[in-house]
């Protein structure tokens, strides 16, 4: 395929996958079941946490998190009590256990509290063409609670070459606005201009497929080399390929 015929195939997917009926299988869902945007925020940033492995037991567990906290994120972040927190002991993701998510609790509240919320963050820290090094700031303030070291792992720094693709997710959902009523678009202050595609396996394996990348690895030099490609496809909202990407192998096994 030439550069127009990639670009119509790949915008034909994006129709096909930006619908509300991708709600249903995918772990977004969770933070759509909320109107407040802290709320929002706070149950999008959690499911999108432990957004690895099998999608049905991620969506499975992302409920369970959100009922644990009585299903009110951010009445539970700001205001729990001690003897709520060890409620959440025996909860477990893969290697996301318990002890990893009450320290989120106390990250999430110290964001709240103490920089202004998670947008403020994120938006504070952003460059011109990159959410990159904003993430890892991010990180640094998040961990600036007492944690277990282990807990780190749950955050990726693309500043230490991660493709960081959950957290990549989790921006998408919070600043694009598709108007199908998928990505949820409740940040303002920053463009979906800047944001990066969530690469993983399924989406890697089709970037290269489709000649959109070269490097091997997934991580965040071929995190650089896609995005790069698919805002030569549109600069104003590159990662609306994600869904392309990502129903063409989940979905078509292409």
């Amino acid at each position: 395929m030439n550069a127009d015929e990639l670009k119509f195939f790949l915008d034909e997917k994006v129709e096909l996958y930006n619908n509300p009926n991708f709600i249903e299988s995918d772990p977004i869902q969770i933070p759509h079941l909320f109107s407040v945007k802290e709320d929002i925020e706070i149950a999008g940033f959690l499911s999108a946490t432990i957004a690895w492995g099998n999608r049905k037991m991620i969506i499975k567990n992302s409920h369970r998190m959100i009922q644990l906290m009585g299903n009110s994120p951010y009445d539970f972040v700001m205001s729990h009590q001690d003897y709520q927190l060890e409620e959440l002991q025996n909860f477990v993701h893969r290697t996301f256990n318990g002890q990893d998510f009450i320290s989120f609790i106390k990250g999430l509240q110290h964001i709240y509290k103490n920089h202004g919320g998670l947008e403020n963050v994120f938006h504070k820290h952003q460059q011109e063409n990159s959410m990159q090094k904003s993430i890892h700031e991010f990180k640094k303030i998040f961990f600036e609670i007492d944690h277990q070291y282990r807990t780190q792992k749950h955050i990726s720094d693309p500043l230490n070459n991660s493709a960081a693709k959950r957290i990549n997710m989790f921006l998408r959902w919070m600043i694009r606005q598709d108007n199908k009523g998928v990505d949820l678009g409740i940040w303002k202050n920053i463009s979906p201009s800047v944001l990066s595609c969530p690469l993983d396996v399924h989406s890697g394996n089709v970037a290269r497929k489709l000649g959109l990348l070269t490097r091997k690895q997934n991580d965040a030099k071929a995190l650089l080399e896609l995005d790069t490609k698919l805002r030569e496809l549109d600069a104003k909202d590159p990662v609306k390929y994600d869904f392309a990407l990502f129903g063409l192998g989940v979905f078509e096994n292409f």
